[in-house]
């Protein structure tokens, strides 16, 4: 039995893995976005516990870490909270885009302030493709607003961080998941992949003893490894964009 935290968990792919993992007897924390969607989330029988906290914010992504770390330490951690197309740049309090600061940012925060797993679950997506190399403008301070180039670059920043902890932490099991597009809130009614297969590979990441399950630094759908965009893949790219995190948060990846 494993103790999980998923990010995100309150509707969607992020609900659907804790139910899949609640049903094979592990321990589940869950998280909400505000009290509001708490509530609902501790009627779901047998979590362990419920955090609460923005993540379009620093502030509410480091209480979250700390109600987490409260809990003691946790065997894997999924990384599944994420917005799609914003219809402007937006400002979190810290004034960074909202785009960046859920898909990348807290995450990337999570990662660094979150007693360390076993186990390193990224949702990406395929899109992460379309990303590009340039860090010059992540937080689209300088550049007219594109949401949909905006969530391709967030993911694949997501990408190359799951990857270079992986690289980084060899004693971390490091991996990112391309869900497919599937019929979630996010994904709209006429998604065409398996709703069923679009949390799979993620609860099979956090908690499975499969062989193919105990690697890392793999970008996977469906469980089947993939090649990522070049860039996440190469360590040039993950320390520079590392070091641009560390900039916006003010928090180094040890």
């Amino acid at each position: 039995m494993a103790r999980i935290f998923i990010t995100g968990s309150s509707a969607g792919l992020g609900l659907d893995a804790a139910r899949t993992l609640l049903g094979e007897g592990h321990d589940v924390v869950l998280h909400a976005r505000n009290p509001a969607r708490a509530a609902t989330l501790r009627a779901l029988s047998g979590a362990a516990a419920v955090v609460v906290g923005d993540l379009s914010s620093a502030a509410g992504t480091r209480s979250v870490a700390e109600q987490v770390n409260r809990l003691g330490r946790m065997d894997a951690v999924i990384h599944n909270a994420g917005t799609y197309r914003e219809p402007d740049r937006g400002s979190t309090p810290e004034g960074h885009a909202r785009t960046l600061a859920i898909n990348t940012l807290a995450p990337y925060l999570l990662t660094a302030l979150l007693d360390r797993p076993d186990r390193l679950v990224f949702l990406s997506s395929g899109l992460h493709r379309g990303g590009g190399t340039s860090l010059a403008d992540i937080d689209w301070t300088g550049r007219r607003w594109n949401a949909g180039q905006a969530y391709a670059e967030s993911k694949l920043y997501l990408t190359a961080l799951a990857l270079a902890a992986a690289r980084r932490w060899p004693s971390v099991l490091s991996n990112a998941v391309d869900p497919g597009w599937v019929p979630t809130r996010m994904g709209g009614p006429g998604a065409p992949d398996d709703l069923e297969l679009g949390h799979q590979t993620q609860t099979w990441l956090a908690a499975s003893h499969d062989p193919a399950a105990l690697t890392s630094g793999g970008y996977w759908h469906h469980r089947t490894l993939r090649a990522p965009a070049p860039e996440a893949a190469d360590p040039g790219f993950q320390d520079r964009l590392l070091a641009r995190l560390a900039e916006l948060t003010g928090v180094r990846l040890t």
